[in-house]
């Protein structure tokens, strides 16, 4: 076993997480017959995915590009839009006039001057996000983010997608059937045949016998099929941390087929918990996550009608679809020759669309770091477990700033956001940033990984966007103060060329759709 030469992959779920990693891995390597690696997606027929994963990253352009993929087709078939970022309604004092945005372009001059500091300074009256950037402007005036002009997956502003989760899941199944040589099995697994060294050997599935392999990727969602009930390794709840538990998702038409598409997910504040809005071409997608703790479940859809009514919606919404999940992640994603992606790796909750990046970062360490042998395996386990235990303490980090800021008042008396500020809630890693970030902004040196999740830009956003300020320190020499001022004069400058010049959002994806992009 030890000097045996890894040549078969088997993916076990699909969705967006297992086609997604099958993208991924046979966009990279070259099919068995060409010396390269077999990769097979099992798939039960009877189970449907979750299918509420609608926003992503700016990285999921490149990852469609290196696989391949063709992004008019991808706005066709997925009922697609784009996505310049995230608003925040209601996140600081729960007050009408209360939001800001976490756009997905760097603030203007970002690594170039103390641009944070100089804002506080001098313009802190204007809300940090509009101030170093034009994209929020974009959003607010629903533009977006290229021109008609502009080839595939190339971009003015910044951009990822909004997208239905289960139409993404069937184009990457096509897509790695039809042009990247995927093997599909639609089958269900019953047992789980080990090797000698307590390696899987094979999974038995009902209809196909025994399906081999040398790596087994485990995409079943929570229930984590291989890591999680065969492996039993352990699952780290994070509820102390953050307490959201529970979501009801609902699909709302438009009232008119020409009502604007958001150019940004909207997260609204609410008693217990936060409402998502995502615009797709077709409907919204809206979602109330909430703490079962804190509030019940009909108080929950009564908040969430409440919304869709003031925000427009028809009288006739269906009845929301109920998700529960526990908060958290699992003690390693690699264990022996079986690797967890997705849900069967863990999940906090949907605030900043985290869930298809950890996919995403995963899926790309796996290619990066495929072992050779078997015998390569432990030192890739290794160093794929330390680093996505590290993402995800990140990513615990950075959602749980949204709530240590927030200076909401429990009214209704649910102690819902009272709770969230408890220091005894608040991670060590947290505490000590804020306490750093007292007297000078989020840098690199405290966000200092290559590929982070979140970037110093973001914390920035969101730190100064939910009210932070820093206490006087040391004042910015002249010229320092200068440059800071020219490139605030640039996302002024930006912001005045861009508007005029960008289409509207859906005025952009209904000429996709009609005429697609340029190939590049």
């Amino acid at each position: 076993m030890v000097t045996n030469t890894i040549r078969q992959i088997v993916i076990v779920g699909g969705g967006s997480a297992g086609w997604l990693t099958a993208a991924v891995l046979a966009s990279r390597y070259r099919g068995l017959e060409q010396g390269g690696l077999r990769i097979t997606l099992i798939e039960s027929p009877d189970v449907a995915p979750i299918g509420v994963g609608e926003g992503t990253w700016p990285t999921m352009r490149d990852t469609l590009r290196e696989a391949g993929v063709s992004e008019t087709a991808f706005f066709r078939s997925c009922d697609a839009a784009f996505k310049q970022g995230s608003r925040f309604n209601r996140w600081v004092t729960g007050g009408a006039d209360d939001y800001y945005f976490h756009p997905f372009v760097l603030p203007q001059g970002y690594g170039e001057a103390d641009i944070a500091r100089h804002w506080q300074q001098h313009h802190g009256g204007v809300p940090f996000a509009d101030m170093v950037s034009y994209q929020p402007h974009l959003c607010v005036a629903g533009r977006g983010p290229k021109q008609l002009s502009t080839p595939e997956f190339a971009a003015v502003a910044n951009y990822g997608y909004h997208l239905d989760a289960g139409k993404f899941g069937v184009f990457l199944r096509a897509h790695c059937l039809e042009k990247l040589g995927v093997h599909y099995v639609p089958d269900h697994v019953t047992g789980i045949r080990s090797h000698d060294n307590g390696d899987i050997a094979a999974l038995h599935t009902k209809a196909h016998g025994d399906l081999e392999g040398d790596l087994f990727v485990d995409c079943t969602g929570m229930q984590s099929m291989l890591l999680g009930k065969h492996y039993g390794i352990p699952f780290l709840p994070q509820r102390g941390v953050l307490f959201n538990d529970s979501a009801l998702a609902v699909q709302v038409p438009y009232a008119h087929e020409t009502d604007p598409i958001a150019s940004q997910t909207t997260s609204t504040a609410q008693e217990a918990g936060w409402i998502w809005d995502i615009g797709l071409p077709t409907r919204r997608g809206v979602g109330h996550v909430y703490s079962s703790a804190h509030i019940s479940d009909d108080q929950a859809e009564r908040q969430l009608r409440a919304y869709l009514k003031q925000s427009g919606a028809g009288e006739d919404i269906p009845a929301p679809r109920k998700l529960s999940f526990e908060p958290g992640y699992r003690a390693k994603f690699w264990h022996r020759n079986c690797v967890a992606i997705g849900l069967s790796s863990g999940f906090i909750e949907p605030l900043e669309a985290s869930a298809l990046a950890m996919v995403e970062l995963s899926a790309a360490m796996l290619a990066d770091e495929m072992p050779v042998t078997r015998g390569q395996m432990g030192a890739a386990a290794a160093r794929f477990n330390e680093t996505f235990a590290y993402r995800w303490e990140r990513v615990i980090d950075f959602l749980k700033l949204h709530y240590v800021l927030s200076r909401r008042e429990d009214s209704a008396g649910s102690g819902y956001w009272r709770d969230n500020r408890r220091p005894e809630t608040i991670p060590e890693r947290l505490q000590n940033l804020l306490l750093l970030w007292r007297h000078r902004p989020p840098s690199r040196y405290d966000i200092n990984r290559i590929q982070e999740v979140f970037p110093a830009a973001s914390y920035q956003y969101v730190l100064y966007g939910m009210g932070f300020r820093h206490e006087p320190g040391p004042a910015l020499r002249h010229d320092d103060g200068a440059l800071a001022d020219g490139f605030l004069r640039d996302a002024a400058n930006l912001t005045r060329r861009m508007l005029p010049a960008l289409p509207d959002n859906r005025a952009l994806i209904d000429h996709i759709c009609r005429h697609g992009l340029q190939q590049r």
